[in-house]
Parts: structure tokens; sequence; C-alpha cells
């Protein structure tokens, strides 16, 4: 069983905001997949199906950002699974807009909900999907910029990444996570060189 969780804050002030695209990627997931994210379980918003042949568990913790850990914890507690099956995907500003990387491990690179999440499972090593929502631009706070609106100009592009990240969540689940980091974290520097 993997467990998929997007990274987000709960409430409307929050709902479209760069540090929520984690929430939005879940919600596709669970559109395209008629999985209901409606039970209120484990400080989370969570809900039970099946893609690509594999149990799931979508998960938007309603935690804050910064305690995303404790939610992901009691889940994994819950259901005695192991870091191994968690499956993160989340906002990075190191990233252009749009961009996706996959990761297998590494470090939080700043990212409080994943600082959370490393200081509760006691390690780095959880499949991680990175959505590029573009550098701060100078002068701007982090905390400010990652909890803006995306752009007019930003939504399509965002739209589609989130479809794209959605498919990148079913490719991991089945055909692994070597063959999709091959496949997507190529794509965009192909695309870069082109």
């Amino acid at each position: 069983m993997y467990i998929i969780v997007g990274l987000g804050n709960p409430g409307l002030k929050y709902e479209t905001t760069k540090h929520n695209i984690g929430f939005e990627v879940i919600e596709r997931l669970g559109f395209e997949h008629n999985i209901k994210i409606d039970r209120k379980k484990h400080k989370a918003l969570i809900g039970q199906g099946v893609i690509k042949g594999r149990k799931v568990i979508l998960v938007k913790p309603q935690t804050y950002m910064n305690l995303s850990g404790e939610s992901i914890r009691s889940i994994l507690d819950f259901y005695n699974l192991s870091a191994a099956n968690v499956m993160i995907i989340y906002d990075d500003t190191s990233l252009e807009l749009g961009a996706l990387r996959i990761r297998l491990k590494g470090s939080a690179g700043g990212h409080n909900g994943v600082k959370s999440l490393i200081q509760h499972l006691g390690t780095d090593e959880f499949v991680r999907i990175k959505v590029g929502v573009g550098e701060k631009p100078p002068g701007w706070d982090l905390a400010d910029y990652v909890l803006s609106q995306f752009t007019k100009q930003e939504i399509p592009i965002m739209i589609d990444t989130v479809k794209e990240t959605a498919k990148a969540v079913e490719m991991i689940l089945d055909q692994g996570v070597t063959v999709s980091m091959n496949q997507y974290n190529r794509k965009r520097k192909e695309e870069a060189d082109g």
C-alpha cells in the first residue's frame, strides 16, 4: 500500500496558493480514480482506493504545513507501514514554474513540511515529487511568496502541471521510481535544451 501525501495548508485562504500544489495533485488523483478524500482521520483528510492496481491512501494533512509529519506518522503507525510506503508531493521554489523532479531521498531544502516529515519519520528516504512554483522575486519574503496565489499567466501552466504530476504518481505506482525518474527528470532538461 502506498500513502500518497500532498502537502499544503487547510482552509479557504490557502486553497489556491503555491504552497498548496500538493493538495491540488491529491484532488486530481481523487477525481481521476474516483477516490473520495473526505474521511477525517489521523489529523488529515484521507481517501482509500486503487490506482494502477495498487492500494493507495490519498492524504491531505490538516495540521498546517509545519506539522505535516504528525499526520503521516499516525497513518504509518496505524497501518504498520514504513517510510518506504510514502510518496510526498510538494512545492519547490528552486525549480522553474511547472518543472517536476522525482527523488528517493534528500534534505528538506528549507521546506518546513518536508522538515516535519523527516523529523517524524526518522529518515529522509521516502519518494518525493517536487513541483516547481518558480523562484521568489527579489525583495520578497519566502513565506509571503509561497503563500501567494498564482498569477493569471501562471494558472494554465499549473493546471497542466497538476495533471502531469498525477501522471507521474501513476507511473511510479505502475513502473517504479527509477523508470519515472528517468522519464520526468530528463524530460524537463531536454525541453530546456531543445
